[in-house]
């Protein structure tokens, strides 16, 4: 590896330690909790409003992604776009720190706008990944990704827990507001390399219409041969099915630390460096299991790992025991999802990167809806938040003997073929 590489690489690693705070500190820990127990006020109106937001926003990102990726593949400008949607969730996270109690809908505007940014940029980001990995080293570059990411999470953690500890000390979670400029702050600077450091490799399209239009006649194109595809089409509905529940679990991990074991803000943000710890170690140590035992079977192992975990959370009492479920759910978040992106690599023609973590980001995203959705209703329909989390243990089963059907073999031969190799 050259030394132009590893800084381009170093690059595409600190855009994952950045975007990561947004993760961690609006998705997860301090906007979720800031929102249902200050901004709304009620605990179980505010599951069913937070719900609703990550799938409204969800599905606005997984509509729009295969087209949107199409169009950057054609006119090579993957970067363009990742930089549009990170300054829509830098400039809606710094905004937060204007929502009061009861502004709810300008609180959960801000949310989905700010969570459109997030998950749009991620579908080129991702598109990245097998241009910058060399042969045999994807599942590792996946999963160092991932890993810095979690480091990035950590740090943000870090920089929020003395806002917490203010927050729990005084009772007031509306003290947790100057947290969401900072975490804006924190992703913007360490975004810059990104995009010094990564380049375009692939040309621009010749085309003899609009790229808007090129972009509908790929996705119309790329939908017509499916079968062609079956392969990719057989992983990718498995990962619409366990990503399901990897996007709840994120979105009401702290909610139901709190809700259900009675967690202060602090013990949750402790919860969540824990978690990021496990995430951590699972990234980095899978990922070179991914190259090693193919990206397959790491995801199936892990879909086991997060099915023990949901089970185990529903049952779980105490708080002590709650932290070790998420160390659990933290190694198993960052070698599946490091383990699913190498794997849609490993599926995706030359040229196509985009479009194809487009469809790849549409199933991802549409998931959410479903599973957010499903645990807000659950959750307010039964009172209880372990028959909330009960409902998203199927989702990892049903994932994992879909992806059993995936025959890897036979969709790297389809890439091939259509590669010219």
């Amino acid at each position: 590896m050259n030394r132009i590489e590893k800084k381009e690489r170093w690059g595409w690693y600190l855009f994952d330690f950045a975007n990561t705070s947004f993760t961690v500190v609006v998705v997860t820990v301090a906007y979720a909790l800031f929102f249902r127990f200050y901004v709304v006020g009620d605990e179980v109106v505010g599951d069913l409003y937070w719900g609703l937001g990550n799938s409204i926003s969800m599905f606005i990102v997984g509509l729009t992604s295969p087209w949107l990726g199409a169009i950057s593949d054609t006119t090579a400008r993957k970067k363009l776009f990742i930089g549009i949607y990170s300054f829509l969730c830098i400039i809606a996270t710094a905004l937060m720190i204007t929502v009061g109690a009861g502004d709810i809908w300008w609180g959960l505007l801000l949310f989905m706008v700010g969570n459109i940014g997030f998950q749009g940029g991620l579908v080129f980001y991702n598109a990245f990944l097998p241009e910058i990995s060399p042969p045999g080293q994807i599942g590792k570059i996946s999963g160092n990704g991932f890993a810095w990411g979690y480091v990035g999470a950590l740090a943000s953690l870090l920089i929020s827990l003395p806002f917490a500890l203010r927050a729990t000390r005084l009772e007031d979670p509306g003290l947790l507001a100057p947290v969401f400029p900072i975490s804006a702050l924190f992703f913007l600077i360490f975004a810059i390399p990104f995009f010094l450091w990564v380049r375009e490799r692939k040309p621009a399209v010749d085309t003899d219409v609009s790229p808007w239009r090129e972009g509908w006649r790929r996705v119309r194109t790329t939908l017509g041969h499916l079968k062609r595809y079956r392969q990719t089409v057989r992983f990718l509905l498995a990962y619409f099915i366990y990503s399901d529940g990897i996007n709840t679990v994120i979105a009401f991990g702290g909610i139901y630390a709190m809700g259900t074991l009675d967690f202060n803000f602090a013990q949750v943000l402790g919860f969540f460096a824990i978690l990021q710890l496990a995430a951590i170690a699972g990234a980095w140590g899978f990922g070179i299991l991914t190259d090693r035992w193919g990206a397959k079977q790491v995801v199936e192992l892990t879909l086991a790992i997060w099915l023990v975990m949901a089970i185990w959370a529903v049952l779980v009492q105490s708080q002590g025991a709650f932290y070790a479920v998420g160390a659990l759910a933290g190694i198993a978040m960052g070698s599946s999802q490091g383990a699913s992106r190498a794997l849609m690599a490993e599926l995706t023609p030359a040229n196509r990167e985009a479009e194809f973590y487009g469809f790849y980001g549409l199933c991802g995203r549409f998931s959410a809806i479903v599973g957010t959705a499903l645990f807000g209703l659950v959750s307010s329909l039964t009172g209880s938040q372990r028959w909330a989390v009960l409902s998203i243990a199927p989702f990892f089963a049903v994932g994992w003997l879909l992806l059993r059907t995936v025959d890897v073999e036979a969709g790297r031969a389809v890439i091939r073929e259509e590669n010219g190799q």
